[in-house]
Protein backbone atom coordinates (compact mmCIF):
# COMPACT_ATOMS: atom_id res chain seq x y z
CA UNK A 1 0.00 0.00 0.00
CA UNK A 2 1.48 3.52 -1.13
CA UNK A 3 2.42 5.91 1.91
CA UNK A 4 0.16 8.60 2.00
CA UNK A 5 1.05 12.04 0.78
CA UNK A 6 2.50 14.86 3.72
CA UNK A 7 1.39 18.07 2.19
CA UNK A 8 3.60 21.05 3.40
CA UNK A 9 6.90 18.55 3.85
CA UNK A 10 9.08 18.36 1.17
CA UNK A 11 9.63 14.58 -0.70
CA UNK A 12 13.37 13.13 0.00
CA UNK A 13 14.06 13.42 -3.61
CA UNK A 14 13.24 17.44 -3.99
CA UNK A 15 15.17 18.17 -0.43
CA UNK A 16 18.49 16.06 -1.83
CA UNK A 17 17.93 17.59 -5.10
CA UNK A 18 18.02 21.12 -2.95
CA UNK A 19 21.02 19.59 -0.78
CA UNK A 20 22.76 18.90 -4.77
CA UNK A 21 22.19 22.02 -6.20
CA UNK A 22 24.97 24.75 -6.18
CA UNK A 23 25.44 27.42 -3.34
CA UNK A 24 25.85 30.89 -3.96
CA UNK A 25 27.92 33.60 -1.69
CA UNK A 26 26.34 36.79 -1.60
CA UNK A 27 29.66 39.04 -0.81
CA UNK A 28 29.35 43.01 -0.22
CA UNK A 29 32.88 44.30 -0.75
CA UNK A 30 33.97 47.57 0.98
CA UNK A 31 33.91 50.48 -1.13
CA UNK A 32 35.10 54.92 -0.48
CA UNK A 33 31.37 56.23 -1.10
CA UNK A 34 29.07 54.73 1.60
CA UNK A 35 28.88 55.71 5.16
CA UNK A 36 29.13 52.70 7.72
CA UNK A 37 25.28 54.14 9.18
CA UNK A 38 23.87 53.62 5.77
CA UNK A 39 25.58 50.07 5.22
CA UNK A 40 23.95 48.83 8.68
CA UNK A 41 20.43 50.11 7.29
CA UNK A 42 20.78 48.35 4.28
CA UNK A 43 21.71 45.30 5.26
CA UNK A 44 18.63 45.92 7.57
CA UNK A 45 16.22 46.91 5.19
CA UNK A 46 17.14 44.32 2.54
CA UNK A 47 18.73 41.37 4.16
CA UNK A 48 16.02 41.58 7.40
CA UNK A 49 19.30 41.59 10.19
CA UNK A 50 18.96 42.99 13.47
CA UNK A 51 20.95 45.72 14.17
CA UNK A 52 23.68 43.37 16.33
CA UNK A 53 24.10 41.62 12.84
CA UNK A 54 24.24 43.96 10.54
CA UNK A 55 27.01 46.14 12.46
CA UNK A 56 29.35 42.94 12.68
CA UNK A 57 28.67 42.60 9.31
CA UNK A 58 29.19 46.24 8.38
CA UNK A 59 32.75 45.92 10.19
CA UNK A 60 33.56 42.97 8.07
CA UNK A 61 33.68 45.23 5.13
CA UNK A 62 35.09 47.97 6.68
CA UNK A 63 37.93 46.26 8.49
CA UNK A 64 38.10 43.26 5.91
CA UNK A 65 37.23 45.06 2.69
CA UNK A 66 34.42 41.91 2.42
CA UNK A 67 31.61 40.40 4.10
CA UNK A 68 29.34 37.34 2.81
CA UNK A 69 26.14 38.21 3.97
CA UNK A 70 23.98 35.38 2.39
CA UNK A 71 24.72 31.74 1.19
CA UNK A 72 21.92 30.05 -0.97
CA UNK A 73 20.60 29.03 -4.09
CA UNK A 74 21.47 30.96 -7.43
CA UNK A 75 17.83 32.52 -8.01
CA UNK A 76 17.58 34.15 -4.09
CA UNK A 77 21.55 35.13 -3.74
CA UNK A 78 21.27 37.06 -7.47
CA UNK A 79 17.99 39.02 -6.48
CA UNK A 80 19.83 39.70 -2.93
CA UNK A 81 22.67 41.35 -4.65
CA UNK A 82 20.92 42.93 -7.46
CA UNK A 83 18.17 44.47 -4.26
CA UNK A 84 22.14 45.29 -2.73
CA UNK A 85 23.38 47.12 -5.65
CA UNK A 86 20.20 49.51 -6.17
CA UNK A 87 21.05 50.85 -2.60
CA UNK A 88 24.67 51.39 -4.13
CA UNK A 89 26.20 48.78 -2.29
CA UNK A 90 29.38 46.77 -4.06
CA UNK A 91 27.93 43.40 -4.57
CA UNK A 92 29.82 40.39 -5.71
CA UNK A 93 28.58 36.66 -6.42
CA UNK A 94 30.90 33.77 -6.06
CA UNK A 95 30.38 29.96 -5.96
CA UNK A 96 29.69 28.25 -2.27
CA UNK A 97 32.67 25.39 -3.41
CA UNK A 98 32.14 23.83 0.30
CA UNK A 99 29.06 22.32 -0.29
Amino acid sequence: MPEPLHHGLPSHESSTQLELAPRWRVVVLNDPVNLMSYVVMVFKRVLGFDETKARKHMLEVHEQGRSVVWTGLREKAEAYAYSLQQWHLTVTLESDETH
